[in-house]
């Protein structure tokens, strides 16, 4: 009887969720009055010939035109319908193609004889945004529940408290950077454990874990610079930066540092954990050997998934670079080495984070684990 009102409850909840997931699509679509700029719907695409291009470095692409009919769905243009010309080339670098049901924001022209011409500047992205933070909320409650509940409210948090340091940020024109976002560092450790494991010796031992290998990888770069002299660090090559980027650079490794070494804490102690309240005969020594084999098991997988974010964020810009002429060296040099070294520094927190997280877990957890 239970597991028969268990089912029809998690179906209620499916239910739910799909419903909740259609309004949310159906209201991103037509909140166009929810916009201060213009906001064009295309009705009609007409499509011309495409023309091949080659450059300098014989680069081969083709450039289509296309013409966009369609209405003004906000604003003081509401209702009024105009055309407008878009050309977007087949490697989609700098523009892209429109098609029937597109929501465009566009530049609008009032000429003397009344008469409406526009310019499209991007695509209204809202409905794919939303879309997919749906389904990960709807995913991570629908299975994880109360624990994928309190795993969406650290992370709603965390992003509140990015906000404000961000603005704080801005105030100080930079000048306090590092010591911004290394607070921020110990409030988000803090609160993500709090909310997800709880107020217990267990999450005072990671977060003491995590603090203390994300600590421990700052320094030992700090370290390393100071004795290099900071040769091949190219500041230069990080994007729009308008302040110092050193202090920047290590705010932003700080923090990329954090969640590795975070996510290994986490699982190493509560195997940790689980396996003393399954064997609460375990020695201290016994504690501590099997987190350093928890650990070692963690850390290749881990490491490599770093270097993958690394690679997948780097690659389409150096891809750009190679295929306009510039070598390799310097290639690697503007886009791939600060991410190199940040992914180095994250790799040190999660090694130094075995031996940590398996010592305090051993010395200060209780001889006997309550299940």
């Amino acid at each position: 009887m239970q597991v028969m009102k268990g089912k029809r409850v998690q179906g209620w909840f499916w239910l739910l969720a799909l419903v909740i997931g259609g309004l949310l699509i159906w209201g991103t679509q037509h909140n166009a009055g929810l916009y201060h700029d213009p906001i064009m719907k295309v009705t009609q695409v007409k499509t011309g010939r495409a023309t091949k291009e080659t450059d300098d470095f014989h680069n081969q692409d083709s450039q289509t035109k296309q013409i966009l009919t369609g209405h003004i769905l906000n604003g003081a243009y509401r209702g009024r319908s105009l055309t407008v010309t878009n050309t977007y080339s087949q490697s989609g670098a700098m523009d892209q193609r429109y098609h029937v049901g597109s929501q465009l924001f566009v530049v609008v022209h009032q000429h003397v004889n009344q008469k409406l011409t526009a310019t499209a500047k991007d695509v209204k992205r809202d409905t794919p945004l939303l879309t997919m933070i749906w389904v990960v909320v709807a995913l991570l409650l629908l299975i994880m529940q109360f624990s994928g509940f309190m795993a969406f409210l650290s992370v709603a948090a965390n992003g509140v408290l990015f906000l404000m340091a961000i603005l704080l940020n801005g105030s100080t024109q930079g000048a306090q950077v590092l010591w911004i976002f290394g607070s921020l560092a110990i409030v988000f450790a803090a609160l993500t454990l709090w909310l997800v494991l709880g107020a217990n010796r267990q999450m005072l031992i990671t977060l003491a874990t995590t603090l203390g290998g994300t600590l421990f990888s700052i320094i030992v770069a700090l370290l390393v610079f100071h004795f290099t002299h900071e040769r091949g660090m190219y500041y230069e090559s990080m994007q729009y930066v308008t302040q110092l980027p050193r202090p920047l650079f290590l705010a932003e490794t700080l923090l990329g540092s954090l969640g590795a070494v975070m996510d290994e804490s986490t699982d190493i102690i509560s195997s940790l954990f689980a396996l003393k309240r399954e064997r609460p005969e375990l020695s201290t020594n016994q504690v501590f050997k099997s987190g350093r084999q928890i650990g070692s098991t963690i850390m290749g997988p881990l490491i490599n998934v770093l270097f993958f974010i690394f690679v997948a964020d780097t690659f389409p810009m150096a891809m750009l670079y190679l295929k306009n002429g510039n070598s390799w060296g310097y290639t690697f040099s503007m886009n791939m080495s600060m991410g190199v070294v940040q992914s180095l520094i994250s790799g040190i927190g999660i090694v130094l984070a075995v031996p940590l997280a398996s010592f305090l877990a051993s010395r200060f957890m209780e001889k006997k684990v309550v299940a």
